[in-house]
């Protein structure tokens, strides 16, 4: 039976119909999801986008900060930097390394022509070259190259006027550090080094190349804190970025005009350093090492003394007033945050601070320096004040106890025993406590002390005992002064115990053998017995102030530990350190306390003797803590002593060891006598 074909043709139409709309549906419902994606890109996405082409058509250069300011404590600068300007060369995307020599012709002709540069040392077509970096050996291919630092006002006048002939060139305002040419404790300073250089070698900058924050965001030819308190106090002296923008077209030449956002400066450090104080340490090391390395006199005599150390700390605050690592070097050879291999291979010894980490002398070779001692030398006598207290407290013996310094005492197996004597072989009789420190007896420490607490507890337990002696002095352990590569020391009167036994670590310990350290912790140390046991954390900066000079920190004692002893215990090494013979102190106008030493060195098959020396003044009421180590110096007396006297003299007449600073006594009397009022300052 067939359809009939009018019902066929009325079906076909409705699915013709259905088709149909289904369709205008499809194509409906397209152009509504293409309207909202429309919507969405012009009010949504839109202003992201315009800000990304934005972007695409304008280039950004970061100005670095300028570096705060190191001032002493007279407000004299140390460190500080100056404003310059210099030419940076960026490698575009188009650049051929084809146009490099032509680009350099052209800059070393404006350098030549418009620069004040002596001919001898100006730039040639190679040295720019050199400078752009085309190999990316030094910089990737977006970093900016320095070509020039220290623009004239001519040659930026020119590049700025003819800034299209020169493309990629751009002029940057930057700062450039500076430092003191009397070189005033340059160790304890630091210098600085580029960012790139050491982003990957210390972990502190490690963090700061993953920095969000444009204005904090380090810049690969930055100059950054390497060392001392230019490391210690980046972030301080360090400021924030400026911002150079402009707009560029296809062939990045601008076409609008430069938005500068100014770089802010880092705040100003006043330190406790002394100027004057530290000058005169400086150079009484080094005169005294030329004295006793040329001397005729036998006891003085010291002819393999080629360095020397100080630090000067005020007893009751911790200020470092002085601290002096000689011979030194002048840190603007590191200006640019460069250091050429020849000024490297000169100074590398006098690189390091040697008062708080191991230095050698330089030698010409390594044998040659390994057959003399470093920085840290034992305390030798200088332990003597200290051994007396840890015997009294102890109870190993009283402040009345007398021993009968023979000239030697032996300990050990019989038929294998060790003898300890004197210096020159000197034997003194009958001795009390005092006593012994005066005549710096090696044989009362010996047995009186060392030999004592190894029986008293019975071996090894003693060597613990001691060890927690030492490192309640601040010996052993870090002096809490916060700088980079601070050395604890080196103890071996532990190895002595596993070695040999705990007797002879002890019997060696406490005449001053069995341990090295640094000239910091001896004059913390000394600062201890000066005070009665306040172990002082050593400070280094006064206050710090922002650019305008407003005080935005300031700095308080601090005291680490404390150890508590009898006042009679004190009294007993004071007078024993009174009674000490010493050279260099002569007609001094205050009282003070000291103790010599000459601290043995087992180096290269050679005994080395170094000298050692503490003191502090006044005697009542102490004021100042000195330590002075001379290595391969000989006597602590002769080599050491006259240094700290003058450390001593320089300041009493800047702050008084007795109240009235010796510069206003000489002030009063030239009033005096000529008459007149100085009015200097007065407004």
């Amino acid at each position: 039976m067939h359809d009939d074909p009018q019902k066929r043709e009325i079906t076909n139409r409705r699915h013709f119909s259905f088709r149909l709309n289904f369709f205008f549906f499809i194509v409906f419902g397209l152009f509504s999801v293409l309207i909202i994606q429309l919507a969405i890109l012009q009010f949504v996405d839109g202003p992201k986008l315009s800000a990304q082409g934005s972007k695409k058509s304008t280039r950004s250069v970061k100005i670095a900060p300028i570096r705060g300011n190191i001032y002493d404590s007279s407000g004299t600068p140390i460190a500080y930097s100056t404003s310059t300007q210099s030419l940076y060369f960026t490698i575009s995307p188009d650049f051929k390394k084809d146009d490099s020599e032509a680009i350099a012709e052209k800059l070393a002709d404006v350098f030549n022509r418009l620069g004040d540069e002596d001919p001898k040392k100006a730039m040639t077509v190679d040295d720019i070259v050199r400078q752009m970096d085309l190999d990316f050996r030094i910089n990737t291919i977006s970093t900016p190259r320095r070509i020039k630092s220290g623009l004239t006002k001519k040659e930026i006048a020119y590049f700025m006027e003819h800034r299209t002939e020169f493309k990629g060139i751009d002029i940057v305002e930057e700062s450039v550090r500076n430092y003191s040419n009397d070189t005033v404790a340059v160790q304890l300073v630091g210098y600085l080094k580029k960012f790139k250089g050491v982003r990957e070698s210390l972990d502190f900058y490690k963090e700061k190349g993953e920095e969000d924050n444009a204005q904090l965001q380090y810049l690969d030819e930055e100059d950054v804190g390497f060392d001392g308190l230019e490391y210690m106090y980046q972030d301080i002296l360090r400021g924030k970025n400026g911002l150079k923008t402009y707009p560029v077209n296809n062939a990045e030449r601008i076409i609008g005009p430069v938005q500068i956002t100014n770089p802010q400066k880092g705040d100003d450090l006043y330190l406790t350093i002394n100027r004057n104080v530290q000058l005169t340490t400086e150079t009484a090391i080094m005169d005294q090492i030329h004295k006793i390395s040329t001397s005729t006199n036998k006891s003085e005599r010291a002819e393999y003394a080629k360095t020397g150390y100080a630090v000067a700390m005020e007893v009751d605050t911790g200020k470092i007033i002085a601290m002096a690592s000689m011979p030194d070097y002048n840190p603007n050879i590191f200006a640019g945050g460069r250091i050429s291999s020849e000024d490297y291979a000169n100074f590398e010894s006098a690189l390091n601070n040697g008062t708080i980490k191991e230095v050698f002398a330089k030698y010409a070779t390594d044998k040659e320096r390994n057959q003399h001692p470093s920085s840290l030398v034992p305390p030798g006598s200088t332990m003597k004040p200290l051994s007396i207290l840890i015997g009294l407290k102890e109870k190993l013996f009283t402040t009345s106890s007398t021993y009968n310094d023979t000239g030697a005492f032996f300990f050990g197996a019989e038929g294998h025993q060790v003898r300890i004597g004197n210096a020159s072989n000197h034997a003194y009789g009958l001795l009390d406590p005092a006593s012994a420190i005066a005549h710096s007896s090696n044989p009362f420490m010996a047995a009186m002390v060392g030999n004592q607490m190894y029986k008293k507890y019975n071996g090894k337990k003693g060597v613990d005992v001691w060890d927690s002696y030492m490192k309640e002095f601040g010996l052993g352990v870090l002096t809490g002064s916060g700088l980079r590569g601070e050395s604890k020391g080196t103890i071996d009167y532990y190895h002595e115990a596993e070695t040999a036994s705990a007797q002879s670590a002890l019997v060696r310990a406490a005449f001053g053998q069995q341990a090295r350290y640094t000239p910091l912790q001896l004059v913390q140390y000394t600062a201890m017995l000066a005070n009665h046991g306040k172990r002082m954390k050593p400070q280094f900066v006064n206050e710090i102030k922002d650019t305008d000079g407003n005080v935005v920190q300031t700095f308080k004692p601090e005291v680490l530990n404390t150890v508590e002893f009898p006042d009679n215990y004190w009294a007993e090494i004071e007078n024993g350190m009174s009674r000490v013979n010493v050279q260099g102190f002569e007609g001094v106008t205050y009282t003070y306390e000291r103790k010599t030493g000459t601290a043995q060195s087992d180096v290269a098959g050679r005994r080395a003797d170094n000298a050692v020396f503490i003191a502090y003044a006044p005697r009542e009421n102490p004021k100042l803590a000195v330590a002075v180590v001379i290595p391969d110096g000989e006597f602590g007396g002769w080599g050491a002593a006259p240094i700290a006297r003058k450390i001593f003299d320089a300041y009493d007449y800047e702050f008084g060891l007795n109240g009235t600073p010796g510069k206003l006594k000489d002030q009063a009397n030239n009033t005096a006598n000529t008459g007149t009022t100085d009015t200097t300052n007065q407004p």
